[in-house]
């Protein structure tokens, strides 16, 4: 069986090119495999391990060493191993059937060759066991600071490890590493708060310590034992990586012996994926603890690393919550009261629950406003200019303003660093929070600037000669701002932004044509305001003629209104443009009828009516609804067909036929129902209407001018007319079918109405959702995964979506645009088939994009 698939055959297979590599340490001895045929081998002395000199191990077998119940475990935990970079162990297991010496089994798959490492066990004293697992994590759970943490950890390391100094030292963003924790012997000194530059852990060695979590050096007196043949005849060498024995960098040893140390240990502290830091462990003397005892404090390093990992989430959490709530309040203030952006004190006192800051300034249309420790007047307008060149329109931070603003340090400017939050589009607004200079003494493990020197091979990393302090006072730097603070920015960045943006742009375009249109709006809102109560005066003395009782009256007259107001909700939804007959079709069906409105059957192509005849048609549709119910084919189990069509006049021609209900006669008086069927279209539009009493059913004819009508392209369809709601259902269950288990991308410039939107589609059934707010982290999403579809916020702040459309559209990946503007830019573009979804995202209205979406697009 191939190595590939981690279950490897230890019997009757060829042998294999010999390889090599490197050194290990004198405590225990490596054979290298391929198959079951050693191909390297390293150690002291074999003969003291297995009986067998070096020379007669290679291009043997390996049953020939070892007996047959071993290799059966060796083969079963090789068996157990999944995915690259993981060591199994086997504890105190005898190499010999006849052998009462016992070892402790390290063994790894490099480059499908198999690696075993063993060492004699070592037996623990009585009483000598570490607590348990819960015990320590019970320790570091009862710690109430993150620097209580990290003393515990250190303290609960060198009780498992045993070395004289255990210290917990954390790798900034820079490699550059501080020793946050410790725990020593007595009298040998501390290294706490002390710093070291990223070279004395260069990138390389950090890459290790992500792989290989745990590292001894057990005698940095010790000669390393090459690992022999050193190179295989094709050149290739054994990777060591994840050696437990392998030795160590001659100028590593050095380092260590430069700081009196005789032994040392390394557990790695991965945090979300990242090295956070380690575990540094010395020791003044040779020593090594055992294996067992090894292994639990590599697994304490791992849930070490664990529980901090849940702290930090925790307190992100908690801040970021706090953040929202800051950014909601913000939110709520400023639409309530703009001139609020206009006082910093006020603006101070919002933001310093979560990021704390010594000034701030905003700069608004040209006009700056400034309060606490910060530039004057004429240095933030120099600062703005500088901002708009460098940030790009994002959140930015520095700790030394003068890297980016020297003339700062030139005026003696007492801030030191900044946060800069974007508010509007170019030219930008600015708010901006200002640190004042912290000075401070870091103390360095040796001089941080002479990490290099140069050898008779031009530079290289030398080992460091002194580890006495090195203190430097450090000038001209702010307390940096956190990450957490700076996702803070950034949600801030998006809630001024909202409101900036709405309140800069509409009130300019308000202002300009405010005087001329408040007169022709009240003239206009007087009119048809006058008109409005004129008609519902006139169906209130027209209605009340054709009732003796209030109920029968009141009921009536509500219809009638009903039928009215659900006309002009249909009009102005889509702002007084011309609305489908289908809908009136449909709204008057679903509150008549309810679930019988499927009785109605509807044939003709899509008609759009003008505001006026769509109010006009409304009652009269919805006379013919409510007579229909009472005394018509509805009111049994008939059904009613509507048609149009388009006569040669160029004008609508609507027939209405009821057929399967009680026989029908001519009433003997005439209604106002009968009155508005047979009169409004006549009247208010100019057409024509007829109607025909016949025993069969009831029809009636009506012809609308082709000025109140747009008739679209395409056949006549003939389909039943179903309640509204039972049709936005079915397209829901229709939806959710097409998006299981299909993954979507999202792009929208607001986090808020970003997650909003990705509820309803999880809702809906995405099963993998990614966000991006502009066009770079977009690319980049689509680079790294496949996308099954896609919604596109059209205007991304200060660029649009249209690029992210052009590279679907080469995808083949279907999208919609959704947009709180118009549709102008989009119908320009090359995307006239495309649909659109008006903002503000709601379940009904994504279902019927994505709807309409499927109407255009297969899957």
């Amino acid at each position: 069986m191939s190595v590939s698939s981690h279950q490897v055959d230890l019997t009757n297979c060829d042998r294999e090119p010999i390889h090599k590599l490197g050194a290990i340490q004198p405590f225990g001895f490596l054979i290298a495999l391929s198959s079951d045929w050693l191909i390297a081998a390293a150690s002291i002395n074999t003969e003291q391990f297995i009986g067998v000199a070096h020379q007669d191990l290679l291009s043997q077998p390996l049953g020939n060493f070892f007996g047959s119940k071993t290799i059966h475990l060796l083969r079963n935990r090789l068996a157990a191993i999944r995915g690259p970079d993981i060591v199994e162990r086997l504890l105190g297991i005898p190499l010999k059937e006849d052998d009462d010496s016992r070892f402790d089994v390290a063994l790894h798959i490099s480059n499908d060759q198999i690696i075993i490492e063993a060492e004699p066990s070592q037996h623990e004293d009585a009483g000598s066991s570490p607590l348990s697992t819960r015990s320590l994590m019970s320790r570091l759970d009862q710690a109430q600071t993150m620097e209580a943490f990290y003393r515990e950890g250190a303290r609960q390391a060198r009780a498992l490890t045993g070395f004289d100094r255990v210290m917990v030292y954390k790798f900034d963003a820079t490699g550059s590493g501080e020793v946050v924790a410790e725990a020593t012997r007595p009298g040998i000194g501390s290294f706490l708060g002390l710093h070291y530059p990223a070279s004395d852990i260069p990138v390389q060695a950090r890459t290790l310590y992500l792989r290989n979590l745990f590292r001894i050096i057990a005698d940095v007196s010790a000669e390393p034992v090459a690992v022999s043949p050193t190179l295989a005849p094709d050149g290739s060498e054994l990777d060591l990586s994840m050696s437990i024995l392998r030795s160590v960098s001659p100028i590593h040893i050095e380092y260590l012996k430069n700081m009196g140390v005789g032994a040392s240990l390394s557990i790695s502290i991965v945090v979300d994926g990242k090295l956070w830091g380690l575990f540094a462990c010395h020791h003044y003397s040779a020593r090594l603890p055992s294996f067992e005892r090894r292994s639990t404090s590599e697994l304490f390093g791992q849930m070490f690393a664990s529980r901090l990992e849940s702290r930090e989430r925790r307190m992100a959490l908690e801040f970021e919550t706090r953040a929202r709530g800051v950014a909601d309040r913000l939110l709520t203030s400023i639409a309530d009261n703009a001139s609020l952006l206009d006082d910093p004190a006020w603006l101070v006192e919002a933001l310093e629950t979560v990021i704390p800051a010594d000034g701030i300034g905003v700069w608004i249309s040209g006009k700056a406003a400034l309060t606490g420790i910060s530039p004057s007047v004429t240095q933030f307008t120099e600062l703005v200019k500088i901002l708009n060149r460098n940030a790009a329109g994002r959140v930015f931070s520095t700790d030394r303003i003068k890297e980016i603003w020297p003339e700062a340090a030139a005026d003696n400017n007492a801030t030191a660093g900044l946060i800069a939050i974007p508010i509007s589009r170019m030219p930008r607004d600015y708010v901006v929070l200002f640190r004042q200079e912290l000075v401070r003494t870091v103390r360095w493990g040796g001089d941080p600037h002479k990490p290099v020197e140069y050898g008779p091979n031009g530079p290289r990393l030398t080992p460091r000669k002194s580890f006495e302090a090195w203190s430097e006072l450090v000038r001209g730097r702010s307390l940096p701002f956190s990450p957490a603070e700076l996702r803070v920015a950034e949600t801030i960045r998006v809630t001024l932004i909202e409101v900036v943006l709405r309140l800069a742009d509409e009130t300019s375009a308000v202002r300009v044509q405010a005087n001329e249109r408040q007169e022709l709006l009240i003239a206009e809102l007087n009119h048809r305001v006058r008109n409005i109560l004129s008609l519902i005066s006139g169906l209130i003395r027209q209605t009340r003629g054709g009732y003796d009782n209030v109920p029968d009256f009141v009921q009536q007259l509500e219809g009638r209104v009903q039928a009215l107001a659900r006309a002009h909700d249909q009009i102005t939804r889509d702002h007084w443009s011309p609305a489908p007959l289908r809908s009136l079709l449909q709204a008057e069906a679903a509150a008549y009828l309810g679930k019988n409105a499927a009785r109605i059957i509807i044939r003709g192509q899509q008609v759009l009516l003008t505001p006026q005849a769509f109010s006009t048609a409304a009652l009269v549709f919805h006379e013919l609804v409510t007579n229909s119910a009472k005394y018509g084919s509805l009111c049994d189990s008939g059904t009613v067909e509507v048609s149009w069509l388009k006569n040669d006049d160029g004008d609508l021609s609507i027939a209405w036929r009821e057929s399967g209900g009680p026989p029908v006669s001519k009433p003997k008086r005439q209604g106002f129902g009968s009155t508005i069927i047979r009169h409004s279209i006549p009247y208010d539009l100019g057409g024509k209407s007829t109607v025909r009493y016949r025993p069969e059913g009831f029809e009636a004819d009506f012809i609308i001018p082709g000025r109140f009508v747009t008739l679209e392209e395409g056949e006549a369809v003939e389909t039943p007319l179903l309640n509204e709601r039972e049709i936005l259902e079915s397209r829901r269950e229709a939806v959710a079918k097409r998006l299981e288990g299909r993954s979507v991308l999202l792009v929208e410039d607001n986090l808020i109405i970003a997650m909003d939107c990705e509820d309803i589609l999880r809702g809906l059934g995405a099963a993998q959702l990614a966000m991006a707010p502009n066009i770079a982290q977009a690319m980049e999403a689509m680079r790294d995964t496949h996308f099954d579809l896609a919604i596109l916020d059209v205007n991304l702040g200060e660029e649009n979506s249209l690029p992210i459309a052009h590279r679907l559209a080469a995808m083949q990946v279907p999208f919609i645009f959704a947009t709180g503007y118009g549709e102008a830019m989009i119908r320009t573009e090359g995307f006239e088939d495309m649909p659109v979804l008006q903002k503000p995202y709601t379940s009904d209205a994504i279902v019927s994009a994505l709807d309409l979406l499927a109407s255009t697009h297969t899957d």
